[in-house]
C-alpha cells in the first residue's frame, strides 16, 4: 500500500482562495475542495506510476533435475550451433542448458508473465503489476533472487540513437566518391568499403556466402519493404526476427534504427548503395526499446546474444552501448567498464566463448565528460568499433578508452561520419551517417567475409590478425586502438604473405624453413642500426615468447631455435617491430 501525506492547511487555504476569487457560492467549497483532493492524490500516482517497478528479474539457484542434457545438444541447440563449437574446438557445457522449466512453470503460476528467460545466467525476466508477487517467488526453494527494474516512462534523458540524429544535423552532410574499379557497383558506399581495401575480398566472390549475422538493435522499421533489401528477402538471407522487448512484436514496426544498420552490411541495390555483406545472411533481433534508456534492456542484449547462439550465428553486431540511464542508480560508472561487471559485457564475453565474433560501437560520447567506451564494447573478446571520416581522421565523438583496467578501447576504426545509409522507407541517404552505429557494422560485414574466405580461424584469432593489418598498430592508442583494418594485408597476413612494398623496403626477407621441426631463421633487412623487437603470439594473440636484438644495417640472419624448440606443434604469429616498422609473419611448426 503507498502512504503519502496531505497538507490540510494548503488545501483549505487554495479552495477558499478559489472560492473567493471566482465569486462562488460557499456551498461550493466541498466541492471544489475534493476536487483539489483528487487531483492531488492523483499527481501523486500518476508520478508513482511513471517509476513504479513492474519489470523484475528472478534468479534461479541451479540447473537440477533439468530435463535438458549436454550429451543431446539439438534438444536446445540448432545443428549449425552444435557445428560452430565443432569447428573451434567448443565443448558444451552446463551454460548451454535452457532453465529448468519447472522453475518457469512454478514463477509463473504465481501469476506474471515470463518475459525472456537466460541459460546463461540461469534466470528470466518477468513482467506484474502487482509487487506483492515478488514476495511469493521469493520463498520458491529454487529462486536465489529477484531485482527490480524501476523505469521511469516519462524520463527525457536523450538515447543512444536522439545523440546520433542530433549529429546528423550538426554536421554537413558528405558526398561520397563512387568511383573506383570493381565487380559490384556500389554506389555512394564506394568509399567506406574501399577505406577498409574491403573491394578486393568481394571482387574474389567473398561477399558473406554461407555466412549468418545476428542484427541486435532497437528496430527495423520498413526494411520488409525497403528497396535495399529485396535481394535479401527473395534469397531467403533474412532468416527470422524475434522482438525481446516485447515478445511476439513487429521488428518491422518498431524503430528506424536497424534498418539504417542493416543496410551497411546488407544492402544489395546497385549504383546507389551495396553493403559489406551483401550475400550474408541475417537474424534481425529487436533487445533495444528506443525511447528510454533502462537497465532491462542489457537482459534484452543478453536474451538476443543466447538466441542468437541457439540459431548458429557466426557474427553478431551490436550497435548499442550501455553507461549511463534514466535512472542514474543503475548507471554503469567507469569502475563497472572492467570486462566483467555489466550484464551486456557478460553476456558477450560468453558469446565470444561459444565461437561468435561480437562487433560493437564505441560509442558516441567522445565529446561528453563521461568518454568511455560502453558496455559492452568493454568485454575483453569484443571488437569495439570507433568512428573515423573518410579521410581516415578520428571523429571527435567517437568514445575512447582506455578500460578500468588498462586494455585499449577501441579495437579498430571504420567509417562512422558520413556514412551512407539506407534512410526512409526506400531512400539512400549518401553521406548522412553519423555515429559508431554505422562504423560497427560496416565492420561486421567485412569481418565476416574475412571469415568466409579464412574459415578455419577461431574468434580470437580473426581478431587479431585484423588488429594486426590495422593503420596505428605499431603504435595502438586509447583513441583509435589498432586503426583502420586493410584487409587485403589481412588476408596476407593469415597466408604468410608479407604486403609487397616498394622497392627494397619490406623488412621480413625470409623465414626458412617454415613448416618448420626444430630450426627455423628469419632474415631482417635493416637500412640503419637498431634494436629490433621479435614477439611470438598464438593465434588468439597470447604473446608466448619475445626477445630483442641489436642488427646492423643491411641483411641479418637470426636463428629462432632455441626461442621455439619447447614450443608445441602448432601455428604462430611472430611479430617483427623496428622504430618505424612493423610486420607480421605466420609459422608452423609440425
Amino acid at each position: 500500500m503507498l502512504f503519502f501525506a496531505i497538507n490540510w492547511d494548503v488545501l483549505e487555504a487554495t479552495t477558499w482562495f478559489l472560492v473567493l476569487s471566482l465569486q462562488l457560492d460557499k456551498i461550493n467549497f466541498m466541492k471544489i475542495r475534493n476536487l483539489l483532493l483528487f487531483a492531488m492524490i492523483s499527481g501523486v500516482m500518476g508520478g508513482w506510476a511513471q517509476i513504479a517497478p513492474d519489470k523484475y528479474y528472478v534468479q534461479f539457484t541451479d540447473k537440477n533435475n533439468s530435463p535438458y542434457s549436454i550429451n543431446d545438444p539439438s534438444q536446445f541447440l540448432t545443428q549449425r550451433a552444435i557445428d560452430r563449437r565443432t569447428k573451434q574446438g567448443i565443448t558444451i557445457d552446463e551454460k548451454d542448458i535452457p532453465v529448468n522449466p519447472q522453475y518457469l512453470q512454478g514463477v509463473a503460476e504465481i501469476g506474471v508473465e515470463l518475459l525472456n528467460a537466460t541459460r546463461w545466467l540461469n534466470g528470466v525476466t518477468i513482467f506484474t503489476a502487482n509487487p506483492d508477487l515478488i514476495t511469493q517467488i521469493e520463498a520458491l526453494p529454487y529462486v536465489a533472487s529477484t531485482r527490480s527494474f524501476f523505469i521511469n516512462k516519462s524520463a527525457k534523458n536523450k538515447p543512444f540513437f536522439e545523440v546520433e540524429e542530433m549529429l546528423a544535423t550538426e554536421h554537413e552532410h558528405i558526398t561520397p566518391s563512387n568511383r573506383g574499379v570493381s565487380t559490384l557497383n556500389y554506389g555512394s558506399a564506394y568509399g567506406q568499403i574501399e577505406q577498409l581495401n574491403g573491394i578486393n575480398l568481394h571482387d574474389k566472390g567473398f561477399q558473406g556466402q554461407g555466412m549468418v549475422i545476428g542484427v541486435l538493435d532497437a528496430g527495423f522499421e520498413f526494411a520488409d519493404i525497403h528497396p535495399a533489401f529485396d535481394s535479401l528477402f527473395a534469397n531467403g538471407q533474412i532468416l527470422g526476427t524475434k522482438d525481446f522487448v516485447n515478445p511476439g512484436g513487429n521488428v518491422y514496426t518498431e524503430h528506424y534504427h536497424g534498418k539504417s544498420v542493416l543496410s551497411c552490411m546488407g544492402a544489395n541495390l546497385p549504383g546507389e548503395m551495396i553493403g559489406t555483406a551483401p550475400k550474408a545472411s541475417y537474424w534481425l533481433l529487436r533487445t533495444e526499446d528506443a525511447p528510454t534508456e533502462n537497465f532491462i534492456e542489457e537482459f534484452n542484449w543478453l536474451s538476443g546474444a543466447e538466441y542468437a547462439d541457439s540459431v548458429g550465428v557466426d557474427v553478431i553486431n551490436s550497435s548499442l552501448s550501455y553507461a549511463g540511464y534514466d535512472m542514474p542508480e543503475w548507471d554503469n560508472t567507469y569502475e563497472d567498464l572492467d570486462g566483467n561487471t555489466a550484464i551486456s559485457t557478460q553476456a558477450a564475453d560468453i558469446a565470444a566463448a561459444k565461437g561468435i565474433l561480437i562487433c560493437n560501437s564505441a560509442g558516441n560520447s567522445g565529446d561528453s565528460g563521461f568518454p568511455w567506451n560502453g558496455a559492452p564494447a568493454d568485454a575483453d573478446s569484443v571488437m569495439s568499433i570507433g568512428a573515423v571520416w573518410l579521410d581516415d581522421t578520428r571523429v571527435s565523438f567517437s568514445s575512447i578508452g582506455p578500460t578500468v583496467d588498462g586494455r585499449i578501447k577501441p579495437t579498430v576504426m571504420a567509417c562512422g561520419a558520413g556514412a551512407t545509409v539506407a534512410s526512409g522507407s526506400d531512400g539512400i541517404d549518401a553521406g548522412g551517417g553519423f555515429g559508431t552505429s554505422f562504423a560497427s557494422p560496416i565492420m561486421t560485414g567485412m569481418v565476416t567475409c574475412l571469415w568466409q574466405a579464412f574459415p578455419e580461424l577461431n574468434v580470437m584469432a580473426l581478431q587479431e590478425v585484423i588488429k594486426q593489418s590495422g593503420s596505428t598498430a605499431l603504435n595502438p592508442d586509447n583513441y583509435m586502438g589498432w586503426g583502420i583494418p586493410d584487409f587485403v594485408k589481412a588476408s596476407w597476413l593469415i597466408t604468410s604473405v608479407n604486403p609487397p612494398k616498394e622497392g627494397n623496403n619490406q623488412l621480413i626477407r625470409m623465414v626458412t624453413p617454415n613448416p618448420f621441426s626444430n630450426q627455423v631463421s628469419v632474415v631482417l633487412n635493416l637500412d640503419k642500426t637498431e634494436v629490433v623487437d621479435f614477439i611470438l603470439t598464438t593465434l588468439n594473440g597470447t604473446a608466448v615468447t619475445q626477445l630483442s636484438q641489436r642488427l646492423s644495417p643491411g641483411n641479418n640472419r637470426i636463428n629462432l631455435d632455441e626461442v621455439l624448440a619447447n614450443m608445441p606443434s602448432g601455428m604462430y604469429f611472430l611479430r617483427v617491430t623496428t622504430t618505424n616498422k612493423m610486420e607480421v609473419t605466420k609459422l608452423l611448426k609440425n
